[in-house]
């Protein structure tokens, strides 16, 4: 382990109090000794074996990312500078309802494919384990025995389960198919994940009713996890959807966190304090409730995520047979551009919106960085013509930037006292969207400096104490004697994100160092060769 002192810290201790002058003593992966304006005090400074000046740099917990999407990039690549180059140090992994684990040998396939678009296939991926208590093994044997390159918090996907118990129908589930997913939930609470996931507009898990979802986080609250649901609508009946998951949460008696909470499309432009005012008379009531969001206004997601629920019954296979069938293309057309699919949020689809930022083929590449409608434009043919061709030509494995925000949405709701940072970054394609590599130092850099939308102090406690509250981790998101050192140095003059839409994966400036479990991940602004990242299970 290193042991350091950092000397002359600016401490942003994420308690969301002003900053204060310190040194900081590093040891055994812990913070073992901080003592505060000790050079104007004239007492005795404290040694390490290493000494830093860090002076002119803010010294504040590692940041958690509440909404990533890393789940084979942790066990793919192990520079991850991605999120380490931001100063995450967590990220919270399992997200949107689909995710490796708990599989059998046929569901591990169909996920696989299913979200390719997010993660690839994974052919470079020994997938060894089946339950979610093996997932986590996997990522603390990480490369070789030694770990990953950030720690990692994992929720039950919703949708995985649901597969396993149902497969792809789109029916309620018999009482006997209940109580096997209630058990798969139970196993992966009891094997270490933090709460249960859901994808509400991704097949299978959008078709759970209600009544299911409350039994399922009935077994989460149980076991002192959280509910993440990504509801049923982003768009149209936005609030209506928000408004639904705090009601079977609270019938549940289950905490609740809002992933990546917008209010997206013209219907919802200026309507982030109609959403705000909901989450205050919830919170009053005395639901437990928190929620993510990216500071960046174009969503991202997959390209088949667009369609009607209908049409994902029965899995990849069934959705490409049914778009290579004439008529039923024709009616999947009408709801996407005239009715509003579930898949569109209720609203219809506008092509020149969608823009596509990877393929899983690269004879496809053509398309990337253009709009669907640009696409079409260039080859002289309807917009619905270039998008079905791309789904069938690319196995369902495009992903898509939607350019479909508000950015006074975006900033009221990232002052609200239970706001917490996630990127929902997917780090695949050729032109992912910017978030998945700047989330972190774009809120301090262009919402705190230039803006003021939120104080350095706040900002911090939003990406560090407050996600790791939410997460039950006793030992880390504050800078503490005797918590972990999991810490980023940051520049508050410079601080920013590099990434942008047409260089996405240019890494920000102004973060020199980041440690993970007391050890340089990051040094002078270079990735190191420590893998100090584990999987964080939940606190019983």
């Amino acid at each position: 382990m290193d042991e350091v002192v950092l000397r002359d810290a600016e401490v942003v201790d994420g308690a969301g109090g002003p900053s204060y002058r310190a040194d900081v003593v590093v040891s055994g992966g812990r913070i073992t000794s901080i003592v505060q304006e000790a050079a104007a005090a004239g007492c005795q400074r404290p040694s390490a074996r290493r000494e830093l000046d860090v002076e002119g740099l803010v010294l504040a917990p590692g940041f958690v990312d509440m909404h990533a999407h890393s789940d084979l990039a942790l066990l793919r690549d192990p520079e991850h500078t991605a999120k380490l180059a931001q100063g995450v140090t967590l990220e919270v992994i399992g997200q949107d309802g689909l995710s490796y684990a708990p599989v059998d040998d046929r569901t591990l396939e169909e996920v696989r494919r299913a979200i390719t678009g997010w993660n690839g296939y994974g052919e470079d991926i020994d997938f060894t384990w089946r339950s979610v208590g093996g997932y986590l093994d996997r990522l603390d044997h990480g490369f070789d025995g030694e770990g990953i390159a950030v720690n990692a918090a994992y929720l039950v996907p919703q949708g995985t389960v649901r597969m396993l118990a149902l497969g792809w129908e789109d029916r309620r589930p018999t009482p006997q198919e209940l109580d096997h997913m209630r058990r798969l939930v139970a196993d992966g609470l009891r094997e270490g994940a933090v709460g249960m996931s859901s994808g509400l507009t991704y097949t299978p898990g959008m078709y759970a009713e209600d009544a299911e979802l409350t039994a399922l986080c009935r077994v989460v609250a149980e076991h002192g996890g959280y509910y993440c649901p990504h509801h049923r609508s982003y768009g149209a009946g936005a609030l209506q959807a928000y408004e639904e998951m705090i009601a079977l949460t609270r019938e549940a008696g289950c905490a609740l966190h809002l992933a990546h909470a917008t209010m997206n499309f013209g219907v919802n432009e200026g309507r982030a304090p109609d959403l705000l005012a909901l989450l205050d008379d919830a919170l009053a009531a005395g639901a437990d409730i928190t929620l993510d969001t990216y500071p960046y206004t174009p969503g991202c997601t997959t390209l088949v995520a667009l369609l009607p629920g209908w049409a994902g019954e029965g899995g990849p296979e069934a959705i490409l047979a049914r778009l290579e069938d004439d008529d039923t293309a024709a009616r999947v057309r009408h709801e996407l551009e005239v009715v509003g699919a579930d898949g569109c949020h209720g609203v219809p689809v506008a092509w020149d919106t969608v823009e596509i930022s990877g393929v899983a083929d690269p004879a496809l590449a053509s398309y990337v960085g253009r709009t669907v409608q640009e696409s079409a434009d260039a080859r002289g043919e309807d917009p619905w013509v270039t998008a079905r061709r791309l789904l069938v030509e690319d196995r369902l494995g495009s992903t898509i930037l939607q350019h479909v925000g508000h950015e006074e949405n975006v900033r009221a709701i990232m002052r609200h006292r239970v706001h917490t940072g996630g990127s929902d970054g997917i780090l695949r394609g050729a032109k992912p969207h910017p978030r998945a590599y700047g989330t972190f130092p774009h809120y301090l850099g262009r919402y705190v400096r230039e803006l003021g939308v939120l104080s350095l102090e706040e900002c911090v406690a939003h990406l560090t104490s407050r996600p790791a509250a939410r997460l039950r981790l006793p030992d880390r998101g504050l800078v503490r004697e005797g918590y972990r050192a999991d810490l980023v140095l940051f520049d508050p003059a410079t601080v920013a994100a590099g990434s942008t839409y047409e260089a996405p994966r240019t890494p920000p400036a102004g973060i020199p160092y980041v440690l993970v479990d007391g050890r340089f991940a990051v040094e002078d602004g270079r990735r190191t060769d420590v893998l100090a990242g584990r999987a964080v299970r939940r606190a019983p």
